[in-house]
């Protein structure tokens, strides 16, 4: 039979920019595994994480807005699922590792919490170490899956989990583009969503920003993209003319949608919901599934309650909130 993979590493040699991480100079995992037959290692982690429990969950997972009425809100998967073809199609423009860059695409946001940014401040506040979700992504990768036996992704992959948000860059410019992709979506879909809602309209928006990038958000996404590809060479970067609109257009948004609008009022909620679920497992541990029982004798309690509460979907924390706290009606035989 045919070695599809190895057809696959030539065709990435011969085709691929200079710039891109070939699969066959990968850094490898920390376990040696034996190589696919029909896939390189790249697309290998990509079907890992598509086949994990932890990608499914992201499907009720909070994107920005909590609990909101209707099913045309982005959740984390949907999110999740457009940065990932936001990344694939610069990296396809660009040249780079398409399955590289859909890997990282689809693992970035693994680590986050329930009811999004909120439940990861909240996590942060309790738990003594700290708490981020782009670290726990490393962890549900290296760790928590398959049984605390963990995805055993290439090196490259994680990186660009780890690294995608801030701090440090990714050492592959697949993993900038992601990291870029990531901004460019979220964006311009909470402005879609915050529309929808009603927080915001059109006209809302910076008049600058929109004459620049577009009155819509085909429109804006196709002038980011556009710009990084027509900027990039050895480095990831537009222009700083596009940028700066882009960079005004952010801080549009944190002021009148992220931290200031009626939507995120019932943010305020998570933080109690969170905090009684944290003080009952910490207080009653044996009420944890058993692998976090497991986690808590090797590694402490702090650390396996928020990898429990981290890997809830926020309908399961709310309902597990009611089972707990909320008292149940009953009768009289």
């Amino acid at each position: 039979m045919e070695n599809v993979r190895e057809r696959l590493l030539m065709a990435e040699k011969q085709s691929l920019s200079p710039y891109a991480q070939l699969a066959c100079n990968t850094k490898g995992r920390k376990r040696h595994e034996e190589e696919c037959t029909l896939r390189t290692c790249y697309q290998k982690d990509r079907d890992k994480i598509l086949h994990s429990k932890s990608f499914r969950r992201l499907k009720q997972k909070t994107q920005v807005f909590i609990s909101p009425e209707g099913d045309h809100y982005r959740t984390r998967l949907t999110h999740t699922l457009e940065v990932t073809q936001i990344a694939r199609t610069i990296a396809r423009a660009l040249k780079l590792n398409e399955d590289l860059t859909e890997a990282i695409g689809m693992g970035h946001d693994l680590g986050h919490t329930p009811f999004g940014h909120a439940g990861e401040r909240a996590l942060n506040v309790l738990n003594p170490a700290g708490f981020t979700h782009y670290e726990q992504g490393v962890r549900v990768v290296e760790y928590l899956e398959r049984n605390l036996k963990g995805l055993n992704l290439t090196a490259e992959v994680v990186d660009g989990i780890l690294n995608h948000t801030k701090g440090i860059w990714p050492s592959t410019q697949e993993g900038v583009i992601v990291r870029y992709a990531d901004r460019i979506a979220y964006i311009n879909h909470d402005i879609e969503d915050a529309i929808t809602a009603g927080i915001l309209t059109e006209n809302d928006l910076p008049r600058d920003c929109t004459d620049f990038l577009g009155h819509s958000k085909s429109r804006r996404i196709t002038s980011l993209i556009t710009s990084l590809v027509n900027n990039s060479g050895s480095e990831i970067k537009m222009d700083e003319e596009t940028y700066g609109y882009y960079d005004k257009l952010h801080k549009f948004m944190y002021r009148n949608v992220y931290t200031d609008s009626v939507a995120k009022t019932e943010e305020k909620k998570v933080d109690k919901l969170i905090e009684e679920l944290y003080r009952y497992y910490y207080t009653n541990p044996e009420k944890m599934p058993a692998m976090y029982q497991t986690i808590a004798l090797d590694e402490g309690i702090d650390r396996a309650v928020t990898d429990y509460i981290q890997g809830m979907s926020d309908d399961f924390a709310s309902a597990t909130f009611d089972n707990i706290f909320i008292p149940k009606a009953w009768k009289v035989k």
